[in-house]
C-alpha cells in the first residue's frame, strides 16, 4: 500500500463518526469569496493561491431522543481554532429552536438541548453557528451551518389501523388458504436499528389458523374446517418490533373469521315414510299436507327441489316446492273417491338445486321418502249422470208434457235415495216442474218461442237422509219453434195518391213481418181482399209489394181517403194468413208527383204567419214589458216620501218622522242609563235620532252633581243643545225615560187620536200658558187661514 493511500484512508477514518473521537474537522457553510488552501497553486491571474488552515473544530453532533434526565441534555461544543481561552470570542447560535430549543454557551461553545426530543415529531434540527469578537463585534469566523440529527430510541409500540377486523373463509377450504392480511404500522426509525422491524405472530386461534410473520397474512391451518360444526372464530394477532426479540414492544388486534357455507350437505328427510290424510270431498287444487327435507347448509345451497319420482298416485296428486319454507307441497291433482280407491303411495324425491361439483365425493345431492295418503269417506251429494242437459221441445206442447228427464245418485255406498227440486230463480214464471221422485221436467205453463226462445233452469239433487247436502246441474230448454203467427204488415204506412194520377202508377210498396222463424225462412204471399176498382196489388215474389192505380184522376173533393184491404199469408204450415188495411189520402200534387196539401179544408185556410215573424212579435212584447217594468220602478221611486212633506209643515223647526217612537222602552234614540245615574256621564256622544251634515270636535261639559234633580238635568241638557252649532236649526224630540208629573193636559200625541188633522180643534193651547201661544197661533192660524180662504 503506497504513502496516498494510506494518507487517504486515514482521512476519511477521520471523517467518519467514532465514539472514541471527540472533535473533527467542521465544514463551513459556501460563501461568495475564493476560499484559500494549503499549499500552492496557480490561479487563474497566475499568482500563487495559499491554503489557509480550517478553523472550526466541534464534537459530533447526534443526540438521543427522550431524554429523561433532570439536567440540560449535552448536544456538543463548538470550538474555534482563534479561541485563545481569554473570553475574548463570543459563540452564537441560530436556526432551529435555537435560544429555547437548543442552548449555547456563548464562552465556552458548549450546546444543550433544554428539554426532551421526539424523533417522530422530528428528526433532525439545522441550526447556524458563528463565533464574533466580543469587544469588536466582529466575526472571526464566517457563519457555518450544521445538523444535529435525532437519534431513534424504540419508544413506540406497533399499532393497527384497526381494533377488530372482519373476515371470512369458505368451509372445507385446503391448508395455507388466505383469509385476510393484516398489517401494523412502527412510528420509530425503520433506517436505524430494528426498532420499526415488525414481526406478526398469533396468540389466539390456534391451531385453526396461522400467520405470516413478515407479512401478517392469516391462512387456514387445518383441513375440511366445517360451518355446520363451528362457524365463528375469533383470532388475536400480536405484531412486535425489534424483529419480535424480547424488550420489543408490541400491539395486538382480533380478527372475527367467519367460515361461509357451501353445499357440502345433501338433503335429508327425517323420516322414511309419511302418512297424509284427505276427505274424498276436496276439490281439486286442495293442498293435502307439505314435506320437509333437512339440509345442513344455508342460503341457495340448501335449495331444495321435490318432485314425485313413482307410485301408483302420480296422475291424483301434484308436488309444488314452497322457496319460502323449502317445503313440498302435495295438492289434489284430480277428484278422489273413496268408494273407488281409498289408499294411494307415493315417492317423493328431494335433490339439490345447487350442487358443487368439488364435493360430488360426498354423496348423492338428494333424497327420497313414502308418501301414504289415505282417502276419508264423507257424505258426498248426488251426483248427476251429466254434467249438464240439453232438452228441445216444440212451443204447441200441451201442458203437463214432460220433456225430458234427469238422473242423479248417491256415490255413497249407502246409496241414499234422492229428491229433485226446481231453482225458482232460475224460474220465475213457474214455466216448468219437476217430480221429484224420477226428475222428470215437465210444463206447467203454455210455450212460447216468440217471447223466450231458450230456458236456462237449475236442477237441484238432494239425499233424503240429509237435505242439507245438495247439487245443482244445469239444464237449457230450447224451444223449437211453431208457424202459430200470421205476417203482419212490416211499418204504419202514410199512403197518398195525387189527385191527377194516371192508371198503372205505383203509389206504395209494402213489406211485411212474421214472428215466426221457419227453417226454409220466410216468404210471403200478398193480395186484395176483394176486387177493388180503384187500386190493384202486385206480389213482387221477394216478400214485397206494390200498390198501383187502376183509373185515371182522383178528387179529394168527392172522396179524401180510400181503405184498401190487402191479405198476406206465409208459406209453412198450417198457413197462416192477415188482412192488413191500408190508408190511402187523396192530395194535391205537382206535376213532378210531390204531395203539396191532401185536405179540402186547406184550400179555404189563409197561409199562416212565418216563423220569423212570430219570433219578431214575441221580441218586440218582451221589449215592451221591460219599459213598463223599468217605468213603474222610476215612477215609484219618485214618489218616495221626504223628509219635510211640503212647505207648509215647515212651521217653527217641526219635523214629520215616518217611524214612530217606542215611548218609555224605545232605549235607541237616548242613553236612558244617563238620566238614572247621571255620574255615569261620559263625554259628549253625537246625537242619534238626527245626522248632522258638519261634525264638530265635541264639547265636554261638566257632568252634573250627584244630588242634582232630573229637571235640572233637563234643563241643562237641553240649554246645551240649543247652544250647540253641531245641531241643526231646528228642535227635536227626544223621549227620556223620565216623564215629569202628571200633565193636566194629557198626552200631546196625535198616534192615538182617531181624528185627522182637519178634525182637530186646537184652541185649548191658549188655556195653557203662554208657552203654548206659538203653537196655537200655528194651528190655530191655519184654521183661520183655510176659512179666509
Amino acid at each position: 500500500m503506497t504513502i496516498q493511500q494510506v494518507l487517504l484512508l486515514l482521512l476519511l477514518w477521520m471523517w467518519l463518526p467514532h465514539p472514541c473521537h471527540t472533535e473533527m474537522l467542521f465544514r463551513r457553510t459556501p460563501d461568495l469569496r475564493p476560499k484559500s488552501f494549503g499549499g500552492r497553486a496557480l490561479g487563474n491571474d497566475g499568482k500563487a493561491i495559499h491554503r489557509q488552515k480550517r478553523g472550526w473544530m466541534w464534537n459530533q453532533f447526534f443526540l438521543l431522543e427522550e431524554y429523561t434526565g433532570s439536567d440540560y441534555q449535552y448536544v456538543g461544543k463548538l470550538h474555534s481554532d482563534q479561541d485563545k481561552g481569554d473570553g475574548s470570542l463570543k459563540y452564537i447560535l441560530s436556526g432551529d429552536g435555537a435560544g429555547t430549543l437548543f442552548i449555547i454557551d456563548e464562552k465556552t461553545g458548549d450546546i444543550h438541548a433544554t428539554r426532551r426530543i421526539d424523533r417522530e415529531e422530528k428528526a433532525f434540527y439545522t441550526l447556524r453557528a458563528q463565533a464574533i469578537n466580543r469587544r469588536t463585534l466582529r466575526p472571526v469566523e464566517p457563519e457555518s451551518e450544521f445538523v444535529i440529527k435525532i437519534h431513534d430510541i424504540n419508544d413506540n409500540e406497533p399499532t393497527f389501523p384497526e381494533e377488530i377486523y372482519t373476515a371470512s373463509v369458505p368451509e372445507m377450504s385446503v391448508v395455507g388458504t388466505s383469509v385476510v392480511q393484516v398489517t401494523a404500522t412502527d412510528a420509530d426509525d425503520p433506517s436505524y436499528g430494528n426498532s420499526a422491524r415488525i414481526i406478526y405472530s398469533i396468540l389466539q386461534g390456534q391451531p385453526y389458523f396461522s400467520v405470516e410473520p413478515e407479512t401478517g397474512i392469516i391462512r387456514t391451518a387445518l383441513p375440511n374446517m366445517n360451518r355446520e360444526n363451528r362457524e365463528q372464530y375469533q383470532v388475536v394477532i400480536q405484531a412486535k418490533d425489534m424483529g419480535g426479540q424480547m424488550g420489543g414492544l408490541s400491539g395486538t388486534t382480533t380478527v372475527n373469521i367467519t367460515l361461509t357455507d357451501v353445499n357440502d350437505n345433501p338433503p335429508r328427510f327425517p323420516q322414511s315414510t309419511i302418512h297424509l290424510r284427505i276427505p274424498e270431498s276436496s276439490p281439486v287444487g286442495t293442498a293435502i299436507g307439505s314435506v320437509k327435507a333437512t339440509d345442513a347448509d344455508t342460503g341457495k345451497n340448501a335449495e331444495v327441489e321435490y318432485r314425485i319420482i313413482d307410485g301408483d298416485g302420480t296422475d291424483m296428486f301434484d308436488i309444488v316446492t314452497q322457496k319460502d319454507t323449502q317445503e313440498g307441497i302435495i295438492t289434489v291433482r284430480k277428484p278422489l273417491d273413496y268408494e273407488a280407491r281409498r289408499l294411494y303411495t307415493l315417492k317423493v324425491e328431494a335433490e339439490n338445486t345447487h350442487v358443487d361439483p368439488r364435493f360430488y365425493y360426498l354423496g348423492p345431492f338428494k333424497d327420497t321418502a313414502i308418501v301414504k295418503i289415505s282417502v276419508e269417506d264423507v257424505d258426498e251429494p248426488p251426483v248427476f249422470s251429466r254434467s249438464s242437459y240439453l232438452f228441445e221441445v216444440h212451443e204447441d206442447i200441451e201442458l203437463g208434457t214432460i220433456i225430458g228427464t234427469v238422473m242423479a245418485r248417491d256415490p255413497d255406498s249407502a246409496s241414499s235415495p234422492i229428491r229433485f227440486s226446481l231453482d225458482r230463480h232460475t224460474d220465475l214464471d213457474r214455466i216448468f216442474n219437476i217430480h221429484s221422485g224420477n226428475g222428470s221436467i215437465y210444463t206447467s205453463k203454455p210455450l212460447d218461442r216468440e217471447i223466450s226462445q231458450w230456458h236456462n233452469l237449475s236442477v237441484i239433487a238432494a239425499e233424503i237422509s240429509n237435505p242439507k247436502d245438495t247439487t245443482r246441474v244445469p239444464v237449457y230448454v230450447r224451444i223449437l219453434d211453431v208457424n202459430d203467427n200470421a205476417p203482419q204488415f212490416a211499418v204504419f204506412y202514410d199512403t197518398f195518391v195525387c189527385e191527377n194520377a194516371r192508371a198503372g202508377q205505383l203509389i206504395q210498396t209494402i213489406s211485411a213481418v212474421d214472428k215466426d222463424d221457419p227453417l226454409g225462412g220466410q216468404k210471403f204471399f200478398f193480395s186484395l181482399a176483394a176486387v177493388n176498382p180503384n187500386f190493384t196489388v202486385q206480389d213482387n215474389e221477394d216478400n214485397t209489394a206494390r200498390i198501383l192505380t187502376r183509373r185515371n184522376g182522383f178528387s179529394r173533393h168527392e172522396i179524401s181517403t180510400y181503405l184498401l184491404p190487402v191479405v198476406i199469408s206465409d208459406n209453412d204450415y198450417p198457413i197462416q194468413s192477415s188482412t192488413g188495411t191500408l190508408t190511402i189520402r187523396v192530395c194535391a200534387c205537382d206535376s213532378r208527383g210531390n204531395m203539396q196539401s191532401c185536405s179540402a179544408e186547406a184550400l179555404l185556410l189563409p197561409a199562416g204567419l212565418s216563423t220569423g215573424a212570430l219570433v219578431a212579435i214575441l221580441l218586440c212584447i218582451i221589449i215592451l214589458l221591460v219599459i213598463v217594468v223599468l217605468f213603474a220602478a222610476l215612477k215609484r221611486q219618485r214618489k218616495k216620501e221626504p223628509l219635510i212633506l211640503s212647505k207648509e209643515d215647515i212651521r217653527d223647526n217641526i219635523v214629520s218622522y215616518n217611524d214612530e217612537g217606542g215611548g218609555e222602552e224605545d232605549t235607541q234614540a237616548f242613553d236612558i242609563g244617563t238620566l238614572r245615574n247621571p255620574a255615569a256621564i261620559e263625554d259628549k256622544k253625537l246625537r242619534r235620532d238626527i245626522i248632522p251634515e258638519t261634525l264638530f270636535v265635541p264639547r265636554r261639559t261638566p257632568s252634573a252633581p250627584d244630588n242634582t234633580d232630573v229637571r235640572d238635568f233637563i234643563n241643562q241638557r237641553l240649554k246645551e243643545h240649543d247652544t250647540d252649532p253641531s245641531a241643526p236649526p231646528y228642535d227635536s224630540l227626544a223621549t227620556y225615560a223620565y216623564e215629569g208629573n202628571d200633565s193636566i193636559a194629557e198626552s200631546l200625541s196625535s198616534l192615538e187620536s182617531g181624528t185627522t188633522e182637519g178634525d182637530q180643534n186646537y184652541d185649548y193651547l191658549r188655556e195653557w200658558g203662554p208657552r203654548f201661544n206659538k203653537l196655537a197661533e200655528m194651528y190655530g192660524g191655519g184654521e183661520s187661514d183655510k176659512d179666509t180662504s
